[in-house]
C-alpha cells in the first residue's frame, strides 16, 4: 500500500484544516487506518484510528471532540478533519494502514505496516 498525505498548511489558532490520504496499491476495506503526528523534539504520537472491521472510531484525549477521522471506500482514502486547532496541534502529520491491527493495538504506531509521508501542519498567529 502507498499512502499519500496532503492538506498541511499554516493556520491562525482556532481555525480548521482537512488532511487527506489517498492510498493505491490495495483497497482499504478491511484495513486500520490512523493518524499520527510528530511535533519537533517528540516522539510520535497517535492521533485517530478507525478498527479494520468494525469501523469504530478512536481518539486521543488531546483531540477528542475537536477531530474526526473518515475513510472513503470509494476514493480510497482517508480524512482528518481538524477544528479548533491550537499551536500544540503543530507537528507532522501521517496517516498509516494495517491489515492486521487489533482493536488493543489501534493506537501503536508499531502496528501499523504502511505509512505516507507526513503533512507538516502549522498553527500560529
Amino acid at each position: 500500500v502507498q499512502l499519500q498525505a496532503s492538506g498541511g498548511g499554516l493556520v491562525q489558532p482556532g481555525g480548521s484544516l482537512a488532511l487527506s490520504c489517498e492510498a493505491s496499491g490495495r483497497t482499504l476495506r478491511g484495513v486500520a487506518v490512523a493518524w499520527f503526528r510528530q511535533a519537533p523534539g517528540m516522539e510520535r504520537s497517535f492521533v485517530a484510528a478507525i478498527h479494520r472491521n468494525d469501523g469504530s472510531l478512536r481518539y486521543s484525549d488531546s483531540v477528542k471532540g475537536r477531530f474526526t477521522i473518515s475513510k472513503d471506500h470509494a476514493r480510497n482514502a482517508v480524512y482528518l478533519q481538524m477544528n479548533r486547532l491550537t499551536p500544540e496541534d503543530t507537528a507532522v502529520y501521517y496517516c498509516a494502514a494495517g491489515p492486521s491491527v487489533i482493536s488493543s493495538s489501534l493506537t501503536s504506531h508499531s502496528a501499523y505496516a504502511y505509512w505516507g509521508l507526513g503533512t507538516l501542519v502549522t498553527v500560529s498567529s
